[in-house]
């Protein structure tokens, strides 16, 4: 990982994770690899069968517990500069049960409440669990969600440079996107083009043509792309320090799009508009929701938008907030997530346009900055 990476790291995120633990009467978090290990200590591990675990009690230090042949890679990484303590098993070790000893030492009594990442593998939850008998096992998003809700200005840049590169692939579109090429032509040209400008990883390539497009996690297909299509092309990918850009846009290829489609696609664009200008501190989720739904609806359209509005993201694409109906969470300055309404009309076409927004002390943020309104690409 590079050096930049580590600069986003630090052990306060770590006795930050111990405090609201400890605030939420949990008296164990155990993460396995994934997002949210990587967020508290920095340490990118591979999932797999042998246990890889952050443990931190609600007092006491935490620790890592590693298989001892990847102990390097943990000294590699930005997690060998925080000071935490590695505990090393051997492959004839029981992991759970060292792991299960050295929390119940640190809390001088065994845990009642261990908290378990929503990812981690259910052979590594049920492993902790058989390993502390008498403990009840839950999830540990409210510990997590908590903290990664809102980043840090450092974190707020790094989703910058992910949003920027990714406007630079949809500026080039028009290379790629023609008629008489397949969806997964189309597709294979964009990932190429995520990773040539600046990501390391290519986590979805949505290319949905003409009726695909009324789907909106449509995968890549065989299908043609015809002259006067609309195109909706929703892409991301993972920059060097896990951060990932999310955006969609809308193009009409070789044809001008019809008078129906002009009418429902303003109030698209209106509803995405009035949606982002929306977003300030204080104002829920839901209501950030309600600004692009009511809008639709009023025109018409509301039974064609059929899904939420937005979604966080951070070292993961979809990670809260989640900007839907029920949600009354008040936004806070440093929150980022999508604003994404889409129209689809089933087995027709269909429209979605996305941003990357964050939430500021003075309002909003827009980390997406090419055209929102329909692109018309030449055949």
């Amino acid at each position: 990982m590079p050096d930049s990476a580590g600069a986003l790291v630090s052990i306060d995120r770590v006795h930050a994770a111990r405090a609201v633990a400890a605030e939420l009467g949990v008296d164990v978090v155990v993460l396995t690899p994934g997002s949210d290990l990587r967020y508290l200590c920095g340490y990118d591990a591979h999932a797999m069968e042998r246990l890889t675990a952050l443990a931190v009690p609600r007092s006491g230090e935490p620790l890592l517990v590693v298989p001892r042949l990847e102990a390097p890679m943990v000294d590699a990484s930005p997690a060998g500069a925080l000071g935490l303590e590695l505990l090393a098993w051997d492959e004839t070790d029981d992991a759970f049960a060292l792991l299960a000893r050295e929390v119940t030492a640190r809390l001088g009594t065994a845990p009642t409440r261990v908290a378990v990442g929503a990812r981690t593998w259910a052979e590594h939850a049920l492993g902790v669990h058989r390993a502390l008998p008498g403990s009840a096992l839950e999830l540990a998003t409210p510990v997590l969600d908590r903290l990664r809700m809102v980043k840090t200005p450092a974190e707020v840049e790094e989703l910058a440079a992910a949003g920027a590169a990714i406007d630079r692939v949809h500026a080039r579109m028009g290379e790629w996107l023609r008629v008489g090429r397949t969806e997964a032509e189309v597709g294979a040209d964009i990932a190429a083009a995520i990773l040539a400008e600046g990501h390391v990883g290519v986590d979805f390539t949505i290319v949905g043509s003409g009726p695909n497009g009324a789907s909106p996690h449509h995968e890549l297909s065989d299908r043609v792309v015809q002259a006067g299509d609309l195109v909706v092309v929703d892409i991301g990918g993972e920059t060097a320090t896990g951060y990932r850009s999310d955006c969609t846009r809308t193009y009409v290829v070789g044809g001008e799009p019809g008078a129906e489609v002009t009418e429902w696609y303003a109030v698209l664009q209106d509803a995405q508009e009035a949606a982002v200008a929306a977003v300030r501190p204080g104002v829920t989720a839901e209501q950030v929701d309600a600004v692009a739904r009511d809008r639709i609806t009023a025109a018409g359209w509301g039974e064609h938008f059929i899904h939420r509005t937005g979604h966080g993201i951070g070292l993961d694409t979809h990670e809260a907030p989640y900007i839907v109906a029920g949600n009354d969470l008040p936004l806070e300055a440093g929150m980022a997530f999508s604003v994404e309404p889409g129209i689809y009309l089933a087995g027709r076409v269909g429209a979605r346009i996305e941003d990357i927004v964050v939430c500021t002390d003075e309002g909003v943020r827009v980390l997406n900055q090419g055209p929102r309104g329909l692109v018309v690409l030449p055949g």
